[in-house]
């Protein structure tokens, strides 16, 4: 395969409604894989970055890094994979390779910056291009193996939303015995729940109201609480020993960080646009800890894809044309979807 054109969608400007185009790929190297992208799922940093809300972003931008398709083609030095394998590719496509991060299979945290799906720059300078589109080349390091129990529509959204919740909670240590709650039942929180509750903890939801309680209960959540009821805090306060955090607005941290434990974390996974406040008491008293957590490297990327399968864990989806990515866009906005939308890229 030479460089070609393939179909995509792209924002051609920031805030612009995304429409129907073509981008290039790149030949087939000496260890690349040529993937036909079958389904592609719309996570909620999609459209932070083709609105610019993380900062200036790189247009057009074909947006997309919860991608699952079938390996179509292979270069002649591969190893990995076969032509008709299935695979996945999640938020990055490369990285150093060489710094101790990288060589520890944490290629998220690569000093030199790994290489994002899309609105980003590979190594020679030419912009990246995500999942909305039929076809993707990238280096066989950076593809994961999607076991045969997982359909490919269902396993999409694990590329971002699977290993976002997957890492922390295997970090900190999420187990029989261990009170975790996760904020927001969204399409990273619903994940949150499911993963949190196969690995054995106790699984509470906190979320802004009750509209969505039973279905937290069905996903394996044991306890759901509004946080829009003031007495909410009152009730739980000391409860956790880890909150996983995954909406993408500030939040009130000092009353949040008064339901951990002694010892206890809470983990910031959603990323919002605007800067949020803290007291430093409410770390200091009780030896709290406020972290973060990225995406996972490609070996854990590929222990969470088999965790899930092992479990029957797949993301609970709505299936789209892709004409229908702007109207999905807005839904997102309005957390009007259940809990992720994924693009059937036959459409496109």
């Amino acid at each position: 395969m030479s460089v070609t054109q393939v179909a995509a969608y792209a924002a051609p400007a920031a805030k612009a409604p995304l429409e129907r185009t073509t981008v290039p790929r790149r030949p087939v190297g000496e260890h690349d894989v040529l993937i036909d992208i079958k389904y592609a799922g719309i996570c909620h940093s999609d459209i932070h970055q083709a609105r610019d809300g993380w900062g200036e972003g790189i247009f057009p931008m074909v947006p997309g890094h919860e991608i699952a398709g079938v390996v179509a083609e292979v270069g002649p030095g591969v190893t990995r994979y076969a032509v008709g394998d299935r695979v996945g590719v999640g938020c990055f496509v490369d990285s150093c390779r060489a710094c101790e991060y990288c060589r520890r299979g944490q290629e998220q945290y690569c000093v030199k910056g790994m290489t994002p799906t899309y609105n980003g720059r590979d190594k020679e300078g030419e912009p990246t291009y995500g999942g909305y589109s039929t076809h993707v080349v990238v280096d066989e390091n950076y593809a994961v193996r999607i076991p045969e129990g997982l359909d490919l529509d269902i396993a999409a959204p694990l590329l971002c939303a699977g290993i976002t919740l997957y890492s922390p909670l295997k970090h900190w240590e999420a187990g029989p015995g261990k009170k975790v709650a996760i904020v927001g039942l969204g399409g990273l929180g619903h994940m949150g729940v499911k993963i949190a509750a196969a690995l054995g903890a106790e699984v509470t939801v906190l979320s802004q109201s009750l509209r969505k309680k039973e279905d937290g209960l069905k996903l394996g959540a044991s306890h759901y609480y509004a946080t829009n009821d003031e007495t909410t805090f009152e009730k739980l306060a000391g409860t956790f020993d880890l909150i996983v955090s995954t909406v993408s607005a500030p939040l009130p941290l000092d009353a949040y960080l008064s339901l951990l434990k002694v010892d206890g974390a809470f983990v910031n996974v959603g990323a919002p646009e605007e800067p949020v406040s803290l007291n430093l008491f409410s770390v200091i008293a009780g030896r709290k800890t406020l972290a973060g957590s990225s995406i996972g490297g490609i070996p854990e990327t590929q222990e969470m894809l088999d965790f899930c399968a092992e479990h029957g864990l797949g993301a609970e989806i709505e299936l789209i044309d892709a004409g229908q990515i702007n109207e999905a866009y807005e839904r997102v906005l309005s957390s009007d979807v259940r809990y992720r939308f994924v693009i059937d890229t036959a459409t496109i």
